[in-house]
């Protein structure tokens, strides 16, 4: 009997990351349908609309990684204990990912003269900025981005952030200890450790 989820989307971490995470967290089992560049022009069209993540739950099919992400928050109960905290927790991972877009601003830049110079503002101001914003609430959470607790927004900055770094060609937790704690805490749940331990290792 084929797995009740299927994901599909390129053989890199990216944007399907976070989904993987959630569901190795969830223990549900899930097809990790890994497309290929040659592979994705013929199955471009068949996609809902043209991209790359797609989960299909029992036959329905489902696309952007955060409305994806936000679903399986619910379903495993990682979500807010009411819809202010369900609003924290979409503010934090909103934030995350307008930091995740500027640094793939930066790593996606084909121009090399606009890429060095993007660079700087970079490593000077927007790393620092975010790293800092995001460290302080880490800090007020206890080691968590929101309540105190492990919520989904936990595990999407851990789908994330080796994928950012790779971009970033840094390493963004290095002067950031309370969002290397958010990481640790996220790393002790024995299913998200093992998936994390046995992934291919594709930015």
């Amino acid at each position: 009997m084929a797995p009740a989820y299927k994901l599909s989307y390129f053989d890199i971490m990216g944007l399907g990351e976070p989904i993987r995470v959630l569901l190795s967290y969830g223990a549900l089992e899930f097809e990790d349908f890994r497309v290929t560049r040659e592979n994705w022009p013929g199955l471009k069209s068949s996609m809902p609309m043209g991209q790359l993540p797609v989960l299909e739950v029992n036959g329905k099919t489902a696309h952007q990684s955060m409305a994806i992400c936000r679903y399986l928050g619910k379903q495993l109960k990682l979500n807010g204990k009411d819809d202010w905290e369900d609003l924290e927790i979409d503010t934090i991972v909103d934030t995350i990912n307008d930091f995740r877009a500027k640094i793939g601003q930066y790593h996606y830049q084909s121009n090399e003269q606009i890429k060095n110079e993007y660079q700087k503002t970079l490593v000077d101001e927007i790393i620092p900025f975010y790293v800092e914003k995001l460290d302080a609430i880490a800090k007020e959470n206890g080691g968590y981005l929101v309540g105190g607790r492990l919520t989904w927004a936990d595990l999407v900055f851990l789908g994330l952030v080796d994928y950012m770094n790779f971009m970033a060609k840094t390493d963004l937790l290095s002067k950031a200890p309370n969002l290397q704690k958010v990481k640790e805490n996220v790393l002790k749940v024995p299913n998200v450790k093992n998936y994390v331990d046995k992934r291919p290792n594709n930015h």
